[in-house]
């Protein structure tokens, strides 16, 4: 036998606190999730307004020619190293 047919069964008028308690707690769930979701999509709205500033200077900024040859003569740094080589690097395994 299961333990569902041992246990017995609640009476309809002592159950029906237990399923509204359940139902709260289930739209309390739904709820904190909605929320998160809602403050995830602000940060990410926020980023997105921020690069397209960044975009919009940066055209903005290519389109005055005494700028851009100014910034042509500075390098970011890293640049004047040589890439790695194609092949094995420290993470890769032979297996």
């Amino acid at each position: 036998m299961t333990t569902f047919a041992l246990a017995p069964a609640l009476p309809l008028h002592a159950a029906g606190k237990y399923v509204a308690a359940a139902y709260i707690v289930f739209v309390v769930v739904i709820l904190i999730y909605v929320m998160i979701m809602a403050v995830r999509l602000s940060r990410t709205e926020r980023a997105l307004v921020e690069l397209n500033g960044d975009i919009a200077k940066r055209d903005a900024a290519a389109a005055d020619p005494a700028e851009s040859a100014a910034r042509d003569d500075v390098r970011p740094p890293g640049l004047d190293r040589e890439p790695a080589p194609a092949g094995r690097g420290p993470g890769d395994s032979s297996l």
